[in-house]
């Protein structure tokens, strides 16, 4: 299947391309800002680093509460709030549709509103990323049961024309070992393919074990991606 390879520079914020196309009824915000509902996802985003997109972001976001900035270019905190962490990422872009991985072993079985309780569970177990009560719905999410526990999932997080995020891997520790992670991780780049969209990921650029999988899958780096959690003050700055 021919990959849909459209305007690569929306890789360069995607949170923003996200919430303000296949994600905008899940956000809130501005034309020059924009948010996830605070149940779906703690990612906000700026249009661009002039002061009035950098003040509709701080506007966004209430005395005590925290944002997550994620953006290829270097990130510009507005003067209202302030950063209380900072990370890099690697962003990887599939250089090929990927196919589906092997039927044998544990059945892969789709997930939803009815798993959302043991998702959030098993999210805040491994901290996989900003995992929330209602991330789920920000795309499709695929498990593995083993023994009736959930034993690991992956899904879909920001989409916008031609891109779709895998997002949300995580094994349970008493499973881990088992390729689980591998497994969904290929299944969710497939059916993005298989929608003629093509796949991309982030993960922390010291994570060298899952960096050499997604390579290994068949992903490409294709830049790193600053990353900055932001907080309004309780009390002024």
């Amino acid at each position: 299947m021919k990959m849909n390879m459209p305007d690569e520079s929306l890789l360069d914020r995607p949170a923003w391309a996200s919430l303000n196309t296949a994600h905008l009824p899940l956000s809130e915000g501005t034309p020059l800002a924009r948010r996830y509902l605070r149940q779906v996802n703690r990612f906000a985003s700026a249009r661009d680093d002039g002061q009035a997109a950098l003040f509709a972001l701080a506007a966004l976001v209430t005395p005590g509460e925290q944002v997550y900035v994620l953006q290829v270019p270097k990130i510009v905190v507005p003067p209202t709030l302030s950063a209380v962490k900072r990370g890099l990422c690697v962003q990887l872009v599939a250089s090929a549709p990927l196919s589906p991985p092997s039927a044998a072993g544990e059945a892969i079985v789709s997930l939803g509103a009815h798993d959302a309780a043991e998702m959030l569970a098993l999210a805040i177990l491994t901290e996989p990323g900003p995992f929330l009560s209602q991330t789920h719905r920000m795309g499709d999410f695929v498990g593995i049961r083993i023994d009736g526990r959930l034993a690991a999932m992956a899904g879909e997080r920001f989409r916008f024309p031609g891109y779709t995020e895998v997002s949300g891997v995580c094994t349970h520790p008493d499973f881990r070992g088992r390729g689980l992670a591998r497994r969904l991780s290929q299944h969710v780049a497939a059916n993005i393919a298989a929608r003629g969209d093509t796949a991309f990921l982030h993960a922390w650029k010291h994570n060298t074990g899952a960096i050499a999988l997604y390579k290994d899958l068949g992903f490409a780096w294709r830049c790193d991606v600053q990353v900055a959690v932001l907080e309004r003050p309780d009390t002024p700055v």
